[in-house]
């Protein structure tokens, strides 16, 4: 029976590449000149820091831009509050998000149901959503249907099977 799995996935190495082009312009710019902004990469979150919260959201732009470039969804950000820091300076946690979480699981159940298939069928494995189907037609009406939603995660299709 033809499947394909529907996944929440980042590519590290283009959010770590992106990451450094923001830091090497935010280094040469002249509007961030003296503001010692930076972004520091982590597996899970990026922390960013500058001298006020003005060059601060200037940065967090700055980074979009960067990962708009690099083809990395803004919806994997999760940016947390703006936090002051020693020496009158702020900082800022962007948690990164990846794979498909119990709710936006059931939101893609939901909308596998909704389109009023019955040979369609879904289920949440971890942090990936298997649609099983008995036409391939189907499952690519299905990924068009999930394409168009407007869910909180970035969402990519794997493991197509016929």
């Amino acid at each position: 029976m033809p499947s394909f799995d529907v996944v929440s996935e980042i590519d590290l190495q283009e959010v770590r590449n992106a990451v450094d082009q923001a830091n090497r312009e935010a280094t040469n710019r002249f509007d961030f000149k003296d503001t010692n902004a930076t972004i520091e990469f982590s597996e899970k979150e990026l922390k960013l820091g500058a001298t006020t919260e003005d060059r601060l959201r200037a940065l967090y732009q700055l980074l979009q831009e960067k990962l708009v470039k690099r083809s990395v969804s803004l919806k994997t950000l999760d940016a947390g509050t703006i936090e002051e820091a020693s020496h009158n300076s702020a900082r800022q946690k962007v948690a990164l998000k990846a794979g498909i979480s119990q709710d936006v699981g059931k939101q893609i159940n939901k909308l596998v149901k909704d389109m009023g298939v019955k040979s369609l069928s879904s289920s949440v494995q971890g942090d990936h959503v298997r649609v099983t189907g008995k036409q391939r037609d189907d499952l690519q009406r299905a990924m068009s249907v999930l394409k168009e939603a407007d869910l909180t995660v970035p969402l990519q299709f794997t493991n197509f099977r016929d």
